[in-house]
């Protein structure tokens, strides 16, 4: 499905989604006038297209006493490295995210600890350690005053 695929509805029914993935059918479907058997069609319709993967419960870190976020860029020491240190950086609870990237670093991955201290055990016992990561570069995350989906 792509975009001049997606009508009005599609849209309206993506936006109430992201908004509260909770709300019932039967709700979306007076709110949108239609059945709630439409909402159930279109939503199936949306995830077999791959626009729509799930839903998911969102942890907050902060209230969890995880007060650093950081991105940490990776160079790697060759390009063929790179499955491997995915699957070795999978195995680290503190990366929460990784993109493979162009540009100045191979890998970019999110992190979130509870402290400075913490940060310096992740970085130097657990992502330098690894063999085939060359040099990495850390940028400490202030706020997040953005913090949305794409534009539907």
């Amino acid at each position: 499905m792509n975009n001049q695929q997606i009508d009005n509805l599609d849209r309206n029914i993506l936006n109430a989604l992201v908004e509260d993935a909770r709300t019932p059918y039967a709700e979306l479907g007076k709110r949108f006038e239609v059945s709630p058997a439409t909402i159930h069609v279109r939503i199936e319709k949306l995830k077999a297209a791959g626009i729509v993967s799930g839903t998911k419960l969102v942890v907050e870190p902060k209230p969890l006493g995880y007060d650093v976020c950081c991105f940490i860029g990776i160079n790697l020491k060759s390009a063929g490295d790179y499955p491997e240190v995915i699957r070795q950086l999978k195995e680290i609870d503190e990366v929460v995210e990784a993109y493979y990237t162009t540009g100045q670093y191979s890998i970019m991955i999110k992190i979130w600890c509870r402290s400075i201290d913490d940060l310096q055990w992740v970085l130097i016992d657990k992502i330098q350690s690894i063999e085939k990561v060359r040099k990495t570069e850390t940028l400490i995350s202030l706020q997040n005053p953005i913090n949305r989906t794409v534009q539907i």
